[in-house]
């Protein structure tokens, strides 16, 4: 099981209760309400692997969108 509360202490960014994290392949991001949802981004917003609906995944790539400006810079 999903630790939610070392997930959302390592995130990058928690936007409406998805937590954004970082990874090599672009985004992690984790439904903090519902562990069983997550999405693997790549950098460009492509899905790699993801266990959430269309729906859901088009509204975690809108707050990646809207809010990638708040992200911690990890690449620098």
């Amino acid at each position: 099981m999903t630790d939610v509360i070392k997930v959302a202490n390592e995130a990058d960014m928690i936007v409406n209760g998805y937590a954004f994290t970082h990874c090599t392949e672009g985004y992690r991001v984790l439904n903090l309400n519902r562990p069983d949802k997550a999405v693997v981004l790549s950098k460009t917003g492509d899905v790699l692997e993801t266990s959430m609906d269309d729906i859901e995944i088009q509204i975690v790539r809108d707050y990646l969108r809207k809010n990638s400006e708040f992200m911690e810079e990890c690449d620098a």
